[in-house]
């Protein structure tokens, strides 16, 4: 569990490596796929076969990490390649952000700029 972050990256929030079951739910069917990293903006997971959607489709994900309760969003896809399907998240409900959010304090090596992601998340 540790945050990713090539050097020269421009990333505004921590990457996370964490090990979880994705369920993505979208018009046209839905997929199961493995959870790669995920930070306060995005989620990064492997593709699943079947699931060839452009980008700019919107999926809704649930997430489930160590049998916990699930963090559900709505999801659109960034970019995808053989291998994996980027996403960032543009809704979330308060228990989920809640459950989200706990999630990355407890797996984050810099707690410290938690805090700033958070403000950089209000603007």
């Amino acid at each position: 569990m540790e945050a990713s972050r090539p050097s020269g990256e421009r990333r505004r929030f921590q990457r996370i490596a964490l090990q979880g079951a994705v369920k993505l739910y979208a018009r046209d069917g839905s997929w199961p796929a493995d959870l790669i990293d995920l930070s306060l903006r995005g989620v990064l997971v492997s593709h699943p076969a079947g699931c060839d959607l452009p980008p700019g489709t919107r999926f809704r994900m649930d997430l489930r990490i160590f049998e916990n309760l699930p963090v559900s969003m709505g999801v659109s896809l960034m970019r995808s390649d053989a291998t994996q399907l980027a996403f960032a998240w543009d809704r979330i409900d308060l228990d989920s952000f809640a459950r989200l959010k706990r999630l990355l304090e407890l797996n984050v090596e810099q707690p410290e700029l938690l805090h700033r992601e958070l403000i950089e998340l209000g603007r």
